[in-house]
């Protein structure tokens, strides 16, 4: 009896995990924004840890970051917004394989002439493509993989938190992408070898370096201090520990998505290896929340970029 029941409830995942595919996997673009924001008023209605967690991600944006009460407001649906497009994406590939963004694209190319200029002046030095956790990490992955076939390389090396395959195999949708680390990834210890050897080998590696504090897993951690918001405030030290390594430089960028298009917000090419590059990276890091944060994907957890360092 106990097999029937597992047999009938695991039919019964599979056909609503195929449903939601044959559904969400064919939502126009532009339809994603208004689809979230209902979808997010209704569970709200019935589910108290949705609409508090959409109020906090408000008043967060409101209290904290002085934004604009209409701009604060949008941030309640956030989060939906992120899975909508994370679905839409990975199930849209699931069913067309080839299925082509041309915002998407466009994008990556922009961002390829980029690091091809910041080679040709400087081929020793290699280069860290930095996407900030905006809107969705598909969109980020999808982008930084077309990246890669445009500079010619066979894979892109990506560190990531985000754990693998919620929808499906990424790998089979996303080859061009090598993941050297997801969230409670065992060999997280030997990171930094792998991360240098990528480099090494490809002269080009992504990692998201407006990671807050927060969101690590795993002590101890290393940050550098700086200045956000005319408060003291933490970042994430490894990109600046490898980059002072290789002698590395960084293109940091975010996705906007409005109005079922994607578009790019990109900052000044970051040199690793200067003495003030943490404090350039935090204000490209707050200007990115005070033109995006309603799009900001860690959003609502106070702490932010505040971090003691030691006990």
């Amino acid at each position: 009896m106990a097999t029937v029941n597992f047999l009938v409830r695991h039919s019964l995942a599979r056909a609503r995990h195929s449903l939601r595919r044959a559904v969400v996997g064919r939502i126009p673009a532009a339809w994603l924004e208004p689809v979230a924001k209902t979808a997010w008023t209704l569970h709200s209605l019935f589910n108290s840890e949705v609409h508090a967690s959409g109020r906090i991600r408000a008043e967060i944006g409101r209290d904290v970051l002085g934004l604009p009460e209409s701009q604060a407001q949008r941030a309640v649906s956030g989060a939906k917004l992120e899975n909508f497009v994370d679905q839409r994406l990975h199930f849209g590939r699931q069913l067309k394989r080839q299925e082509v963004w041309p915002d998407l694209d466009a994008i990556a190319c922009e961002l390829a002439q980029r690091v091809e200029t910041l080679r040709r002046e400087a081929p020793e030095k290699p280069v860290f493509l930095s996407p900030f956790h905006y809107v969705s990490q598909y969109a980020n992955i999808a982008v930084v993989e077309r990246v890669g076939q445009l500079l010619g390389l066979e894979s892109m090396a990506v560190v990531s938190g985000v754990i693998q395959n919620q929808y499906g195999d990424d790998h089979a949708l996303i080859p061009g992408i090598k993941v050297l680390y997801t969230y409670g990834d065992a060999h997280r210890n030997n990171l930094g070898v792998r991360v240098a050897r990528s480099l090494k080998r490809d002269g080009v590696a992504v990692l998201f370096a407006d990671v807050p504090p927060f969101t690590m897993h795993r002590y101890p951690m290393q940050t550098a201090r700086v200045t956000m918001f005319g408060k003291d405030a933490r970042v994430h030290n490894g990109i600046f520990r490898l980059g002072e390594t290789f002698g590395a430089r960084m293109v940091p960028f975010y996705l906007r998505f409005a109005r079922g298009r994607f578009s790019l917000r990109a900052f000044e090419p970051l040199d690793l290896t200067v003495s003030t590059a943490p404090q350039t990276l935090a204000d490209y890091i707050e200007t990115a929340l005070l033109e995006n944060y309603e799009q900001w994907l860690p959003a609502g957890y106070p702490a932010m970029y505040a971090f003691a360092p030691a006990h």
